[in-house]
């Protein structure tokens, strides 16, 4: 392409400080260097962790920064040692990189890498980007929020061409969480009974995702009773609103299933949340898992929820090893064997940035995606 080799200057949505609204800015996007690739992105979503580094983390050193981090674009140009990408590719970027050489990426039990950004500032001190004369930092490494960006190929999922940029942006972050949450990290077992926590995005796809295990019940939990209609999309079969009932919810739903559920998945990011989710657990052989992201507070438990055999564990990207994964989540979409588009409530385009976080903010919505740039 022309661009080849030249610094880019685009349009992209800057977050200056914490807690204010993003300003779209012209910012310079400098060209790839050594096997990284640049990307012109076409589609992003909007997901809560973005709110979460802006409205809730607000770490000072964290800003500026572009946000985004669930999107989906083309292929620019690539800098030396890239072979595995050339200009026209349409690809996903890559919060969790996936580099195949160090220990994470060499075992099986793991999606993390090595190679990852600083998780305190939620960003690599590393960036491509520049503005008015600053460093902008790239969120998670991604930055969708912009027309263009910069990534390490080993953060970058190269995806079927027939795939439409404007749905499987959504694969990039939320609807593999949840979904993966169910399917790799708690293992739900045909015939069992789930219990999910908060219905967003990752929510609804963790319900997407026991129902393709098998689960033969489900049960969605959610504050907002209008959540409801659409997670009986994804295959939940029970419903219940912690609002109506005057016991804790754990109680509710042990009365529900004789005892408990089989697996919980807390797809809020809410630490009072996560203990009920691990007490709404049978013991013996419950299993709860945390999909929500959150750092701000510690969580607690009675050692005996643990000792009386209830398993507590945490997912990352649903348990996915990036490259891998997200490849085959397009090929289940294309193939009609996972739902995308029901996920999407509004489009947008990115100058309406703000008004896409607010809906999210108020939970008028449960995914908009907004336009970059033209294909």
């Amino acid at each position: 392409m022309a661009t080849a080799g030249k610094v880019i200057k685009c349009k992209a949505a800057v977050a200056w400080e914490p807690n204010k609204p993003l300003v779209m800015e012209e910012i310079e996007v400098a060209p790839p260097q050594a096997n990284e690739v640049r990307i012109k992105i076409v589609a992003t979503g909007v997901c809560h962790t973005d709110l979460y580094h802006l409205f809730e983390g607000m770490h000072k050193d964290g800003f500026p920064a572009v946000l985004g981090h669930e999107g989906a674009g083309v292929v620019e140009s690539v800098g030396t040692g890239v072979s595995e990408f050339q200009p026209g590719d349409k690809v996903i970027p890559l919060f969790i990189p996936q580099c195949g050489e160090c220990r994470f990426c060499k075992s099986p039990k793991t999606n993390q890498c090595v190679n990852t950004w600083n998780a305190d500032v939620m960003s690599d001190p590393e960036s491509r980007f520049t503005c008015k004369g600053k460093k902008v930092l790239q969120f998670m490494g991604t930055s969708t929020f912009s027309e263009y960006t910069v990534m390490n190929q080993m953060a970058v999922a190269k995806i079927d061409p027939a795939a439409p940029l404007d749905k499987v942006c959504l694969l990039g972050c939320g609807i593999c969480t949840g979904y993966g949450a169910a399917v790799n990290t708690a293992k739900v077992e045909p015939g069992s009974t789930c219990a999910v926590f908060g219905l967003g995005a990752v929510g609804l796809a963790a319900v997407m995702g026991c129902q393709a295990a098998g689960a033969k019940r489900i049960i969605a939990v959610d504050v907002n009773p209008e959540k409801f209609v659409k997670a009986k999309v994804f295959g939940a079969t029970d419903f219940v609103n912690p609002k109506d009932h005057s016991g804790p919810v754990s109680q509710v739903l042990s009365e529900m299933t004789g005892g408990g559920v089989d697996f919980s998945l807390e797809c809020v990011g809410n630490v009072a949340v996560m203990r009920s989710a691990l007490e709404s657990c049978v013991r013996g052989w419950g299993v709860s898992v945390l999909v929500g992201w959150t750092d701000m507070d510690d969580f607690s438990a009675r050692p005996l929820q643990l000792i009386a055999g209830r398993t507590w564990k945490g997912s990352l990207f649903g348990g996915f090893k990036s490259k891998d994964g997200v490849p085959q989540m397009v090929k289940a979409y294309l193939d009609k064997k996972i739902k995308v588009d029901e996920f999407i409530t509004h489009n947008m385009t990115l100058d309406q940035v703000n008004d896409a976080i607010e809906l999210m903010k108020r939970g008028k919505c449960i995914r908009t995606v907004m336009t970059v740039s033209p294909e």
